[in-house]
């Protein structure tokens, strides 16, 4: 068996692009594989046309070896838009190879250890203050124990000059700060609550936030600050107890050696359409399982993502929650549903651990053909004196 083809595309599904790459061999099997470097899609696409010219022809169940090759091959090794391709190759040559063998992807990577994926929730971004214990409620009456709140930004306004919305920072923090304690007490001390802080604070800003919350009330902070500098999350770490989330950034385990053999991460936020697909992630996986730490996994794409996360989470013992945006208080507009002809089914606040050879997704690849791409920018946001402000 030989790969024949590497076919990228690149398309407006939903709400966002996605960017497919299907895998296919001379024997007519196939796979599908995702990337994860939203807004950077071209960028992507170039990269995985240099890996197919010397892919094809190479045995797809080599997924190990062909990983090393890509990687390495350009000399300059790794960096996130390299990652990300090799990320959407490495999730499709396992969905080929677990069809071709008439298992599920986790099969090949160990089998399962559990029987449900479960899932954790996150608010709408628009979400008022005093609509926060309601949704509360909705979602625990609806069985669903872990939840996040996005960082509380104020209502956006235009910026004169600019694109985008001004982020008051000590504004955010206050309004961050109330959504917290209310959800707490609307969901008791049993739920799990995060907030993901989407890296826009420093370190000064992140200690001021969270020596606001009272000790206990929040289980995990997800990226307060940007995460290029260890040395900085140390020094956050002395100034709060609170547990960090981190590395939905990161494009390989050498980015998550640091913050893992010092123990400053608590979860380890893989997504594994960027870090280097599954052959990198469960490698992330056993580093993080040397220090008790568990995988809280980023999912923000499409069904083919998804899917690899969730046979990800299936085969591996140190596994927490897998981020869904299908829970009854946040459905964003997929409207995918000519696109992915099969895909996983929710069931309640889980995914049942598959059953079917491959990821269990499919394709209708003539739908697909006739999609074009958005060239979408992310939003901007600015501080209140013009200054850049992350997103």
């Amino acid at each position: 068996m030989k790969i024949s083809a590497v076919i990228p595309y690149v398309a407006w599904i939903g709400f966002r692009n996605q960017l497919l790459v299907k895998v296919e061999a001379d024997n007519g099997q196939y796979g599908w594989g995702e990337s994860g470097l939203s807004g950077r899609e071209l960028a992507v696409e170039g990269a995985l046309k240099h890996y197919r010219e010397f892919l094809l022809g190479k045995d797809p169940r080599q997924i190990g070896g062909l990983w090393q090759e890509m990687y390495r091959s350009q000399y300059f090794e790794g960096g996130r838009v390299l990652t990300a391709a090799i990320s959407a190759i490495d999730i499709a040559l396992h969905d080929l190879v677990g069809k071709e063998l008439g298992v599920p992807v986790h099969q090949l990577l160990g089998g399962a250890h559990r029987d449900r994926v479960e899932c954790f929730a996150s608010y709408p971004g628009e979400t008022e203050l005093k609509d926060y214990p309601a949704l509360t409620r909705k979602l625990m009456d609806a069985n669903w124990n872990a939840f996040r709140v996005n960082i509380v930004a104020p209502p956006e306004v235009s910026y004169e000059g600019k694109e985008g919305g001004v982020l008051e920072t000590r504004k955010a923090i206050e309004n961050t700060t109330q959504a917290i304690l209310a959800c707490r007490e609307a969901a008791g001390p049993t739920a799990m609550l995060g907030c993901d802080a989407h890296h826009r604070l420093s370190v000064a800003e992140s200690a001021t936030f969270l020596q606001r919350i009272p000790s206990g009330t929040l289980d995990y902070i997800e990226e307060p600050i940007r995460d290029e500098s260890p040395e900085a999350y140390e020094a956050l770490r002395k100034l709060t107890d609170v547990p960090f989330a981190i590395g939905e950034e990161f494009s390989s385990k050498w980015a998550f050696k640091p913050y893992i053999e010092r123990n400053i991460l608590q979860y380890a936020r893989v997504d594994v359409c960027n870090v280097g697909g599954l052959t990198e992630s469960v490698k992330v996986a056993a580093m993080a399982e040397t220090n008790y730490i568990d995988l809280l996994l980023h999912n923000p794409l499409g069904p083919i993502c998804a899917a690899a996360s969730i046979h990800l989470a299936a085969a591996v013992p140190n596994f927490s929650h897998l981020e869904s945006r299908e829970s009854p208080v946040e459905q964003l507009p997929v409207a995918d549903t000519d696109v992915f002809t099969q895909r996983l089914q929710m069931d309640g606040n889980a995914y049942p651990t598959p059953t079917e050879p491959g990821l269990g997704v499919d394709v209708d690849e003539a739908v697909l053909k006739e999609m074009s791409i958005k060239l979408w920018e992310p939003p901007r946001l600015w501080k209140t004196d013009g200054s850049y402000q992350n997103w």
